[in-house]
């Protein structure tokens, strides 16, 4: 039986491992992956019929 070596990773497959790992334990630390990126703030002012389809509103319901 030959003896093999161990296969030396490139940079690449060492930092994807270090990143498997570490989102495994924040997982069971927290339960859930948590993110990091801060929700982008919207202003109200701008007009988004999505928001105002989604929240029922309607624009003839507005006195005139």
């Amino acid at each position: 039986m030959k003896n093999r070596k161990k296969q030396i990773g490139t940079l690449a497959d060492y930092v994807k491992a270090n990143r498997k790992a570490s989102r495994e334990e924040e997982i069971q630390a927290h339960g859930k992956q948590v993110s990091m990126r801060p929700a982008v703030f919207k202003s109200k002012k701008v007009y988004n019929r999505k928001r105002h389809k989604k929240a029922g509103f309607n624009p003839d319901d507005l006195p005139l």
